[in-house]
């Protein structure tokens, strides 16, 4: 089954630790950060001290997604506060592949993420440092965000290239129990789940209603 890696931008803010703590009892397979800087994306949620200050309370890998221009300062500094993953994104690396080795080079998986808009390129000259693969399902950063399917295709077209066997298949945005299973069927191996992990602060009944919908026949 594929792992769950809920998103903390969509925690109550005033009780991550609380909210690490029970995610950790809950099984979350990761636990997800996005670190955005006010110009890539229109908003700053999360920063980089959150990591250090969360990263003694669970031993569960921290997967960190930059949405930010020019991310490559700050990756020394992530991958030595805890991040066991990093990913960047494509529209905002000139030299992914530069960047990529940055992160695998601080010891951190390395991954490369995409916009809905954007169309997937030939990723085998990344191959040495690539892990895995973000595709955005909604807009980022768009009040509300729609889920959108047809992003789901760049999934599936990956997942049968050849060459790209080894490769992790993230799919990350709008997922909730009413859609999971097209994420699924698609070859997502990690699911990046939002608002549906905290719903009315019910985080292990919601945890395990997505389980429940990634199963379903």
């Amino acid at each position: 089954m594929p792992r769950l890696a809920p998103s903390l931008a969509a925690a109550p803010l005033d009780r991550l630790g609380e909210v690490v703590h029970i995610l950790d009892e809950a099984g979350a397979d990761l636990i997800h950060f996005d670190v955005e800087d006010g110009s890539f994306v229109p908003v700053m949620t999360l920063g980089t001290k959150i990591i250090a200050d969360l990263r003694p309370l669970t031993r569960r890998p921290f997967d960190v997604h930059l949405m930010m221009v020019h991310p490559e300062w700050i990756i020394p500094q992530l991958a030595r506060d805890g991040a066991n993953r990093i990913s960047v994104h494509f529209e905002a690396c000139p030299y992914p592949r530069r960047t990529l080795r940055m992160i695998a080079e601080a010891g951190a998986e390395a991954g490369l993420a995409f916009n809905p808009a954007t169309p997937l390129p030939d990723l085998a000259d990344l191959l040495p440092h690539l892990a895995f693969v973000v595709i955005l399902t909604t807009e980022p950063e768009v009040p509300d965000p729609g889920f959108l399917p047809q992003a789901l295709e760049k999934i599936r077209r990956g997942k049968q290239t050849p060459g790209m066997e080894a490769i992790e298949w993230v799919a990350d945005g709008g997922l909730k129990p009413e859609n999971i299973r097209q994420a699924v069927r698609a070859g997502a191996d990690t699911l990046v789940i939002g608002r549906s992990a905290f719903r009315e602060g019910r985080i292990t009944e919601n945890l395990n209603d997505l389980r429940r919908a990634m199963a379903a026949p």
